[in-house]
């Protein structure tokens, strides 16, 4: 998605139907359709906070989602292979080519891969359910952590901290690196960690050189073949904390580009956070708009979409 080209906002993409094409499943965000030995991945305008789906979506925020997943799997294409084949809607299969205007810009041709069940979490900062359990414990998932940290604080170097996948509308579990080694043996364990952490490092340096500070991201893996490849979306503004850096002060929560916004608005009301939840006035949608697509500008620039194929 050309950022230019962002500036009059489309209605909001809730829920896809391509006839003709089989629909996999629906996550809070992506439908996948089965296209046989491969998927087509399609992102919506669909937010979600609380791990509940919000009644009205945010204008482009998938095709938002998916320029900027397509940006760093580019980036990241030396230190471990992704699941895209292809993000050009010429290249699909015919059956789905029929629905190119809908499908361009917001879609990745992806390789089927047996996911792996575990979310990869990494964190350099003190932030969300990090800072909480820091307070009570003095610990991260189970790591110990200096004393005296700040919320936000920096950490002396980042953290991984595994979580569960569990369906929509549940909530991940934070566990230990010891249970995920018994979930999924002590090998594929640390060589995810050691690839999610270096992920992150390099993320984090190209972040900074764009005025953006990369608080924790999350990332999923899938194995092909008997090799881990990186699957599904990839530093987001829905997987990640971004944050500007000319404001970045610790002890307090940060400025965000990503959806903190909407869930301090959601924090703001009288709702328990459970279905069904409150409709998005328009301003707080306009805002939520504005904070992913300056992620994208500041990230990726005016620069054309890449087409990465593995």
């Amino acid at each position: 998605m050309n950022p230019k080209d962002a500036e009059k906002p489309e209605r909001a993409v809730t829920g896809t139907d391509l006839p003709g094409v089989p629909l996999l499943t629906r996550g809070k965000v992506r439908d996948v359709y089965d296209l046989g030995p491969h998927l087509l991945i399609v992102a919506t305008d669909r937010i979600s906070a609380f791990d509940v789906i919000m009644p009205n979506g945010i204008p482009d925020k998938g095709k938002i989602l998916t320029r900027i997943s397509s940006y760093w799997f580019d980036q990241m294409e030396d230190i471990i292979p992704n699941h895209i084949i292809s993000t050009r809607v010429e290249e699909y299969p015919e059956s789905s080519r029929h629905h190119a205007d809908f499908l361009e810009e917001r879609s990745m041709l992806v390789q089927r891969t047996n996911p792996v069940p575990i979310e990869c979490v990494v964190r350099g900062y003190l932030a969300g359910s990090g800072w909480v359990e820091y307070q009570e414990t003095g610990t991260v998932c189970g790591i110990p952590l200096p004393k005296g940290l700040k919320e936000s604080s920096r950490l002396p170097e980042p953290i991984f901290t595994p979580a569960t996948k569990e369906e929509v509308g549940e909530h991940d579990i934070n566990i230990t690196f010891d249970e995920m080694k018994a979930r999924i043996g002590e090998n594929l364990s640390r060589h995810l960690r050691d690839i999610s952490i270096a992920i992150y490092e390099r993320a984090r340096r190209i972040g900074e050189e764009k005025g953006i500070l990369i608080a924790d991201t999350k990332m999923e893996f899938g194995i092909r073949e008997e090799k881990v490849i990186l699957i599904d979306e990839l530093l987001t503004p829905d997987s990640s904390r971004f944050w500007p850096a000319d404001g970045y002060e610790p002890g307090k929560s940060q400025h965000s580009f990503d959806k903190q916004f909407l869930r301090d608005y959601l924090l703001s009301l009288e709702w328990d956070k459970t279905p069904p939840p409150p409709p998005l006035p328009a301003e707080i949608v306009a805002i939520t708009r504005e904070r992913y697509l300056e992620a994208l500008q500041r990230l990726v620039g005016n620069s054309k979409s890449p087409s990465p194929t593995s």
